[in-house]
């Protein structure tokens, strides 16, 4: 497997068959996995095309495989066509990504599409449900 991320946060690999592979570790591990197999179910049966598929997970060590969704694009990216992707999402399929950057766009060339990925702290509108950003929960509080 190729080291795609190696952070206090999670790591993150990429098997030969392409697959995402994703320990989640560090502050709020369990949450932060639980919500992000959440939302992932939650837009699959909503049909959500350019996410990650979750093919697999293992709550016992937070470890998830999902689709990759291809290359980042974070340097050839607008804000604009960051903001309405995100917003996309937020519209279409009822999530609101909760770190809404560039740095979580990737441009899957099977699909001819740009893709949103890393949804650890996205939020369902329909039911609350999610996590917000550490310093989100500061200015809330």
């Amino acid at each position: 497997m190729r080291e795609i991320k190696d952070t206090q946060r999670a790591r993150v690999r990429i098997g030969y068959d392409g697959k995402v592979h994703k320990t989640f570790r560090g502050p709020e591990a369990k949450d932060r996995f639980d919500n992000e197999i959440r939302v992932l179910k939650y837009l699959a049966e909503r049909g959500c095309e350019f996410v990650p598929k979750l093919v697999d997970y293992d709550a016992g060590t937070l470890y998830m495989v999902t689709t990759n969704c291809g290359a980042r694009v974070e340097d050839s990216i607008s804000e604009a066509r960051t903001a309405q992707l995100h917003n996309s999402l937020e519209k279409e399929y009822g999530v609101r990504h909760g770190d809404p950057t560039s740095r979580n766009i990737t441009y899957n060339a099977q699909l001819g599409r740009f893709c949103i990925i890393d949804f650890e702290y996205a939020v369902i509108l329909e039911s609350g449900e999610g996590l917000l950003q550490p310093e989100d929960r500061e200015n809330n509080e």
